[in-house]
């Protein structure tokens, strides 16, 4: 992004000192303000909504930061009040937002979410949104590549095709620069077709040092329901692929051999929108940890527990704290 386009509400100085900073994780995508209906009426017979914030890289970083890890989020809203709003909600959880930019031209997107007999229908407005238009010269190539993880998502690339040249050109700067790259397919199929999103998602599946996807996502992508052949095509990858959404746990398959790391179980299930999300949060923040590939998937699988326990995309991304009192078996005290 060009030095012209700062962030939202930040005084000169600060964004000169933040420009010579970046954070050890940069991610960037559409991040969409929510509505939720107020009780169980459903949209259509609701007179209340809720107001909140959704979007996969911004809930990564959420994540990321209340773990304790330095992050950075950047995208385009509107220059709207939506827009306004979720820069300083994202701003608030500690996440650089420098880079990010609100745009005279378009709105910020908008996705409606309800629950109705046990059933979750999602509506986007979010065509011709500014994130959508997002184009490769928005980038800041020295953000980039100062850090040490690049995260990027498959949703980004079903936007547009400016916003998948995008993403080839972020991953393309942080492979130059040594910067390691997490990719998540993250494959919403109300966004393109499965044989639209399959070259390019596997096309950035051969790039990414740490490929994130879930065992329902491979399947379609690799038109098989056989779990040897996936795991025989994901070692044909030259990075590691952690495969979320096993039977009761999640894979790490290497060229080697694949291993298992079991989920932690939960009493109940409150709302899973948000759990890819919390469990690439816990795993990042695992490598920043310098864990190994197991302790790192232990800390998402954690993570994705703590955040089904709770309502939201983000509200239930736990901070490091509640993760050793939750590893240390420490009990609540409520007063």
């Amino acid at each position: 992004m060009s030095q012209r386009n700062v962030g939202f509400g930040m005084t000169q100085h600060t964004q000169a000192v933040q420009r010579e900073q970046t954070p050890d994780v940069v991610t960037f995508g559409e991040s969409m303000a929510l509505m939720l209906p107020v009780g169980t009426k459903g949209i259509e017979y609701s007179s209340q909504f809720e107001k909140s914030l959704a979007g996969a890289e911004s809930n990564l970083a959420i994540g990321i930061a209340r773990l304790g890890g330095s992050v950075g989020w950047f995208g385009r809203l509107g220059k709207d009040p939506l827009g306004r709003d979720m820069m300083k909600r994202i701003r608030g959880e500690g996440v650089d937002v420098s880079r990010a930019q609100l745009s005279d031209d378009g709105p910020t997107g908008l996705i409606v979410r309800e629950v109705v007999s046990g059933k979750s229908s999602v509506y986007y407005y979010r065509k011709f949104s500014a994130a959508s238009r997002m184009r490769p010269e928005h980038l800041d190539a020295d953000y980039i590549g100062g850090a040490r993880y690049l995260h990027v998502t498959g949703i980004t690339c079903a936007l547009s095709a400016e916003c998948r040249e995008t993403v080839r050109e972020a991953v393309r700067i942080a492979k130059r620069r040594g910067v390691k790259v997490c990719f998540d397919p993250n494959l919403r199929l109300k966004l393109w077709t499965i044989e639209e999103a399959r070259p390019v998602l596997l096309e950035l599946a051969a790039e990414a040092d740490y490929f994130l996807p879930g065992l329902d996502e491979l399947k379609l992508l690799y038109e098989t329901e056989n779990f040897d052949a996936i795991v025989a095509r994901l070692q044909e990858l030259p990075g590691v692929s952690i495969v979320k959404g096993g039977e009761d746990e999640t894979y790490i398959v290497e060229k080697d051999g694949v291993s298992a790391v079991p989920y932690f179980k939960v009493e109940q299930v409150v709302d899973t929108v948000g759990a890819g999300d919390g469990f690439c949060a816990g795993f990042i923040t695992g490598l920043l940890k310098q864990y190994d590939y197991k302790e790192a998937v232990r800390l998402g699988n954690l993570i994705g527990s703590m955040v089904i326990q709770m309502e939201g995309d983000w509200e239930g991304l736990p901070t490091w704290e509640q993760v050793e009192a939750k590893l240390g078996g420490k009990t609540h005290v409520e007063r």
